[in-house]
């Protein structure tokens, strides 16, 4: 099966020499063709150009982008997108000025949302998950990381990395899973926190790996949930079952997780809220992606990332939605998009890059996705009629997505 997209008016981060990683100041460089094609057979990019160079005949099936911008779908690289209920009431205690510390101290938050993950059926679970993964798409992801972590006892952190397991097979863009059994300290380990972290050692990684249900390993390293002592031993514990760290830290406070997490040679570290000038420069000099979530400071009203700082230092950033129940309830990357650029001073070209390119990076798929590229899965984005690239992240409450394709399928 053959199909042509055509008379494109710009085909963006086209090339068979895509940068698996971006960084700095080339984060602004934006790669556009235009009046361009891209020849599709079954579920991958065989071909692209100008329109000048396109075949004339052959495809079974043709697309006009007459006036619109085509570009590789999102790549997702933080989720909670598998949780059993919404958190609306703790949505109205923030309105009232209670923070999420102080929510999760009363039992509320990541703890709250395991109660319920706990007492749902693993069906129920994936019947809602999927409802998400496809509102995520029709958004324009194509490529998304999921994390366990709102279940906190053996049974239940299985049966959510098995959900995740379940959607892998339900759909055709890459899935990656990501164990976070280290969320939050569980009620009954109030007391005891290296009793529940040698559950997790000793109980949950073993039965894991041996099933083959993550391919990374997460820690929330933060003053209200686990220590950067803590999250060194958990991450050296998954790295013996070959599971690599994808890391929470520096959501409030900076506390050495970043410097940690580049020892251990971890694949991103996520949220960084708060950095300082020694854990930038810990940064650049190593191949961690710095992966940005400003939804949820936008959500919990609270301060953004230094985006602007990190990029003009030659970082290299991600972002992505970290949909989950309480901090983000939204998996919608192009408002993720108008944050980055309204709230983090990040270019619309920056941003593009940063949720496609080093996505795609964050979640180790610079191979599948992230570029429109010969080879690559044929996972795009083909927007209505616009002007230019800044419309994208300008516009926040249109909806500019035409058509998604997954895998060669609208």
């Amino acid at each position: 099966m053959h199909t042509l997209i055509r008379n494109i008016k710009k085909l963006l981060l086209a090339s068979d020499n895509s940068p698996k990683i971006v960084k700095g100041a080339d984060m602004k460089n934006l790669s556009a063709i235009d009046n361009a094609f891209v020849l599709i057979e079954n579920d991958r990019i065989v071909d692209f150009g100008p329109m000048s160079a396109a075949p004339e005949r052959g495809a079974e099936k043709t697309i006009y982008a007459t006036d619109a911008f085509v570009l590789p779908a999102w790549c997702d690289s933080h989720t909670h997108l598998v949780f059993a209920a919404t958190r609306e009431g703790e949505f109205i205690d923030k309105i009232q000025g209670v923070s999420y510390e102080e929510i999760a101290r009363k039992g509320g938050g990541i703890l709250n949302s395991a109660r319920k993950l706990q007492e749902t059926p693993e069906e129920i679970l994936l019947e809602s998950a999927y409802k998400r993964l496809l509102e995520v798409q029709s958004y324009g992801t194509g490529a998304i990381e999921i994390k366990s972590g709102y279940g906190l006892t053996f049974d239940a952190e299985l049966k959510m990395l098995r959900v995740i397991r379940k959607l892998k097979e339900m759909t055709k863009m890459p899935v990656k899973a990501s164990f976070l059994g280290a969320h939050a300290l569980p009620v009954e380990y109030k007391d005891n926190r290296s009793g529940y972290i040698d559950l997790i050692i000793n109980k949950m990684l073993p039965e894991i790996a041996g099933e083959g249900l993550a391919d990374y390993i997460d820690v929330f390293c933060e003053k209200v949930a686990f220590s950067v002592a803590e999250t060194e031993q958990l991450m050296e514990a998954g790295a013996k079952f070959g599971l690599k760290p994808k890391i929470h830290t520096n959501q409030f406070n900076c506390m050495g997780g970043i410097q940690a997490c580049v020892a251990h040679n971890a694949i991103s570290v996520d949220h960084l809220e708060v950095i300082n000038e020694e854990e930038i420069a810990c940064l650049l000099k190593s191949p961690t992606m710095a992966t940005l979530l400003p939804s949820a400071p936008f959500f919990l009203n609270d301060h953004y990332p230094q985006a602007r700082k990190m990029i003009d230092a030659g970082m290299a950033v991600a972002l992505a939605t970290d949909y989950n129940p309480g901090s983000t309830p939204s998996g919608k990357i192009p408002f993720v998009l108008s944050l980055a650029c309204i709230k983090m001073k990040m270019l619309p070209e920056e941003a593009i890059n940063a949720a496609t390119v080093n996505g795609a990076y964050a979640m180790e798929l610079s191979g599948e996705v992230g570029s429109i590229s010969k080879g690559k899965l044929a996972n795009m984005i083909i927007t209505k009629p616009m002007d230019s690239v800044a419309y994208m992240p300008y516009a926040f409450g249109t909806d500019w997505i035409d058509q998604v394709m997954i895998a060669g399928e609208v």
